[in-house]
């Protein structure tokens, strides 16, 4: 999985992605995508820390936070970039996956990304009240603390910066982390979702 996720990247069929994008979601999703490639090929030989400040940037200003329910009439679901940007919306989940996914298209290398899960504290430092969220981290190296991704937060800050998120888990294409400490289970038998959504990102031409 971890060779077909790179090749998919490498290999993207823009044509067809915007030939889907206009059936689906019409002109206006086009120009976003258009928007989207236009990133990728103008950024990607910036250094990593100005990439996902740009990348941060483009989806947290082109989406709106929207829940599943909503969107996609279930109760969790995990868009491809295409939908995303075709809906101009997302929850957390898909703002990250779009961010993950673009970077990689970018050409910045799979271990320095992971997808996180977390506990997010909401109402401040005392508050007893948790919700679910995940968010992008970047990794300079394996074992640094990541810098954080966030749909609802427009800055980007180290993890050690953001006490009121307490992560549960970490994955890319590679690997699953618990803590620091990488598993041994492979991330697409183990999150269906995750193995369900490349699959999709294939079909769509990434």
């Amino acid at each position: 999985m971890v060779l077909l996720l790179s090749t998919l990247v490498a290999c993207a069929n823009t044509q067809k992605m915007k030939r889907l994008m206009e059936e689906r979601y019409g002109g206006d999703g086009v120009a976003l995508l258009e928007r989207w490639d236009q990133l990728v090929a103008t950024e990607n030989q910036r250094p990593p820390t100005e990439q996902i400040k740009l990348v941060n940037q483009f989806f947290n200003k082109n989406l709106r936070y929207t829940e599943d329910l909503v969107l996609w009439k279930k109760s969790d679901y995990w868009a491809t970039p295409l939908e995303t940007l075709g809906v101009r919306a997302g929850d957390c989940d898909d703002y990250a996956i779009a961010k993950y996914l673009t970077l990689l298209r970018m050409g910045m290398p799979t271990e320095n990304l992971r997808l996180i899960y977390v506990r997010a504290q909401v109402g401040g430092a005392q508050s007893k009240i948790f919700q679910a969220h995940m968010v992008l981290g970047y990794y300079p190296q394996p074992n640094a603390v990541p810098l954080i991704m966030d749909s609802l937060v427009s800055s980007i800050e180290p993890a050690t910066e953001r006490p009121d998120l307490h992560p549960v888990f970490s994955f890319n294409s590679e690997g699953l982390w618990v803590g620091n400490q990488q598993t041994a289970a492979d991330p697409t038998a183990r999150l269906s979702r995750w193995r369900d959504l490349l699959a999709r990102v294939q079909e769509e031409g990434f």
